[in-house]
């Protein structure tokens, strides 16, 4: 029975059909779950004491993928079928699911049986689970927060027979007493963000505790797919990324910078990535960046020298040299924090947005007031004593950049900066640049930021949508005296003409940047 089940009835794949269905659960295709198994020795899958454990069991992809070597692989060894899926069902292969639903989506895939102990099983268990568990872990809440995973308790406190999403896996102190047990090989897609009750769509990133709490199983090999956001951190990854680009046993990163040529269907800001852990390996990391159907690869430390962050692409690396050996002021320099003028109040443990008090049409006193989408209704009026902060830019020639633009994994993002004269404020929306003494040279730091190189450089940073003050790091000030083009950047820092070409095809086209203004 096992032998047809592995070698004939998946045609078509149904665990490709539901591969894309979500994006904060992500199904793994099987030729991607087979892709981060290619990553592994190979003799794994003929040692017959070799064990393996998907923490974030979903289709069942991964261990049903894994059966599949193993029962090639051990034949010489047990040549009789049920006695060698006997030994690698019950000896080898384990999984943690995460929602009953696809605990038995799981084992229906392994087993062909949502039930272990059901007749219809290829190998017979003595109990429902067999090795894939499903256990309803609540959440431990305190202040309105879980404490393992940060979960909001007002989304996710829900009635017994409704799923919480409180992961086993990451829902313990102790993830090694799970199964009490070691594992050669911890494999799998963890889901990837929960809602933490903050405005709109906040949620806050939860697969990277999966990767922590595999490494505290001491495995011989990691292997994960997950958002690439963490090469730069942000929000609740800081430490992690720390972590994981000062870790030399990290042996091999393939990065998908769209997500969609990894996850056909689903976009993911940022992209995603896979990597291989290996045990006791120090050295650099071959790293595979896969983009436009084009394949980079290089090796190389995750950490350069003089850096803080992981840089995806090795191309970027030799231009951000170029530019850093001027050793000149950055741009960040003449950027203000967040909320310049004090528009977002904090309430305890979060923001509460405050909307300011007003005008569509001026009165007298008032300052222009840019609040939000300023090229569709997005200009105002206020008193500007409302300003809680920022001061030093109300009556100054200035520039206005939205927080939020573009993905930040594309080259066709465009950041719609916009001069503002004296007596404007705005809200949280935007940071400002500034302030100028004129006009003039406001426009030239304009002209500078609709540049494909100020675009390049900001991009080695940012990969998703935020655009915090820590994302232009990289940028490197100018003389704002006169206009700045991008032949004359190139001649500045002496970029090749490969070098050129690649920021080029990376930067969207000159004749769609956004020359500001107020309309």
């Amino acid at each position: 029975m096992a032998n047809n089940l592995y070698n004939t009835m998946y045609n078509p794949d149904v665990l490709s059909c539901i591969a894309n269905l979500s994006n904060d659960e992500v199904f793994t295709p099987p030729e991607v779950a087979n892709a981060m198994l290619d990553l592994l020795p190979q003799e794994l899958f003929s040692d017959p004491n070799t064990t393996f454990l998907d923490p974030a069991c979903k289709s069942g992809v991964f261990l049903r993928e894994i059966a599949k070597r193993l029962l090639k692989g051990l034949e010489p060894l047990y040549p009789d079928l049920q006695e060698r899926t006997d030994h690698i069902f019950k000896h080898q292969l384990y999984g943690i699911a995460i929602t009953e639903l696809t605990s038995h989506l799981s084992r229906r895939s392994l087993y062909c049986s949502k039930f272990a102990n059901g007749k219809y099983s290829v190998v017979h268990f003595d109990n429902i689970d067999g090795n894939v568990r499903f256990k309803n872990i609540q959440h431990r809440w305190q202040n309105g927060n879980c404490v393992f995973c940060g979960a909001s308790q007002k989304e996710y406190e829900r009635s017994a027979d409704l799923e919480t999403h409180a992961y086993e896996m990451i829902h313990t102190t102790k993830p090694e007493g799970i199964f009490n047990m070691k594992f050669d090989v911890i494999i799998g897609n963890p889901p990837y963000q929960l809602s933490d009750g903050g405005h709109g769509a906040s949620a806050i990133p939860i697969y990277q505790k999966f990767v922590t709490q595999a490494k505290k199983l001491q495995p011989r090999f990691l292997t994960m797919i997950t958002p690439s956001r963490w090469f730069t951190g942000g929000r609740g990854l800081n430490e992690f990324r720390d972590e994981m680009i000062h870790d030399r046993q990290i042996k091999v990163i393939h990065d998908f910078p769209d997500a969609s040529e990894c996850f056909p269907g689903v976009e993911i800001k940022g992209g995603v990535s896979y990597f291989l852990w290996e045990k006791g390996h120090d050295g650099d990391c071959e790293i595979y960046t896969h983009q436009n159907g084009h394949d980079v690869y290089s090796v190389r430390p995750l950490l350069e020298k003089g850096l803080d962050v992981f840089i995806r692409d090795s191309r970027k690396i030799e231009i951000l040299h170029k530019v850093q050996a001027k050793n000149e002021p950055l741009f960040y320099d003449i950027m203000s924090a967040n909320d310049p003028f004090g528009y977002d109040v904090r309430v305890e443990n979060s923001y509460l947005r405050v909307k300011p008090d007003f005008k569509l049409k001026p009165f007298k006193g008032a300052a222009v007031f840019y609040y939000y989408g300023w090229r569709k209704d997005g200009v105002g009026y206020i008193d500007r004593s409302t300003a809680r902060k920022g001061q030093e830019y109300i009556d100054k020639w200035k520039l206005f950049i939205p927080r939020a633009w573009g993905s930040g994994s594309s080259g066709n993002d465009k950041l719609n900066a916009f001069v503002a004269g004296p007596n404007t404020l705005c809200t949280e929306t935007y940071s400002v640049i500034g302030p100028f003494d004129t006009q003039e040279e406001a426009e030239n730091v304009l002209s500078y930021i609709n540049t494909k190189f100020f675009h390049f450089m900001v991009s080695i940073v940012k990969i998703t949508q935020a655009g915090a003050k820590h994302v232009y790091k990289f940028v490197p000030a100018q003389d704002y005296s006169q206009p700045i083009s991008d032949e004359y950047l190139y001649k500045k820092y002496g970029l090749s003409e490969e070098e050129i070409e690649y920021i080029e095809q990376s930067i969207w086209p000159d004749k769609d940047a956004v020359s500001g203004g107020d309309e």
